[in-house]
C-alpha cells in the first residue's frame, strides 16, 4: 500500500485543519512560546532546548538535560548566526559536536522555530506521505532535498511551510491508523 498523498491544495487544507483539531493546543503552546522567544533572542538556554526536544522527541530526553545553559546557548547563537545552511544545521548534531542528543529532526525543529517560513519540521511521517522511503539515518543531502521539496510544495499552492507539513504528517497517521484497523479485522 502506498502512503504517497495526493498534493491538492484542497487536499492539504482539509488534512492540516485535521491536524490542528486534534493537536493544536499542545502545538499552539510550544510554537508559541519558542517563535516568541526567539524574536527577543537569537539563541536557547538550555530549559528551551529539553522543551523543545520533549515536544518533538522525547526517548533522549536525558540527553537534552546534559547540555548546559552556556554550550546551549553558543551553539544556537553559532547556528542561528551562520547563512551556509550545512553549518546551520550541522552545528546542531550532536554527531557533530552540537548538542547533546540532537539529531535532524529536533534539529530541523529548533531550526523551525528560528526560521519558521524557511525550515520545515522533518519527520518519517512527512516523508512517508511524499512517497520516499525512510533512511536509516539522515544526512545534509537528505534534510537539504526535504527542505527543498516542503518549500516546493508550499510554493506551488501559496500555503505556509507548516501548513504542509502538518497536512503531510496527518495523511500518514490516517493511513498508518487505517491500515492497523484493517489488519486486525482481517
Amino acid at each position: 500500500m502506498s502512503k504517497k498523498m495526493m498534493i491538492a491544495k484542497q487536499n492539504l487544507l482539509e488534512y492540516a485543519a485535521m491536524y490542528d483539531s486534534r493537536y493544536r493546543g499542545v502545538d499552539k503552546e510550544i510554537e508559541d512560546r519558542m517563535k516568541c522567544l526567539l524574536k527577543r533572542q537569537r539563541y536557547l538556554r538550555g530549559e528551551d532546548l529539553v522543551r523543545i526536544g520533549r515536544w518533538k522527541s522525547p526517548r533522549p530526553l536525558r540527553y537534552y538535560m546534559e547540555n548546559s545553559d552556556s554550550s546551549t546557548r553558543r551553539v544556537t547563537q553559532l547556528s542561528f548566526s551562520s547563512k551556509d545552511e550545512r553549518r546551520r544545521i550541522e552545528s546542531l548534531l550532536s554527531s557533530r559536536g552540537g548538542l547533546r542528543g540532537v539529531g535532524y529532526p529536533v534539529a530541523s525543529t529548533i531550526l523551525h522555530f528560528a526560521f519558521s517560513s524557511m525550515y520545515p519540521i522533518m519527520d518519517f511521517r512527512v516523508i512517508e506521505s511524499l512517497g520516499w522511503d525512510v533512511p536509516s539515518s539522515y544526512t545534509f543531502d537528505f534534510w537539504q532535498k526535504y527542505c527543498t521539496e516542503v518549500r516546493k510544495v508550499a510554493g506551488e499552492h501559496n500555503l505556509p511551510i507548516r501548513t504542509v507539513e502538518k497536512a503531510l504528517w496527518m495523511y500518514s497517521k490516517e493511513k498508518s491508523k487505517n491500515h492497523r484497523c484493517r489488519e486486525s479485522s482481517e
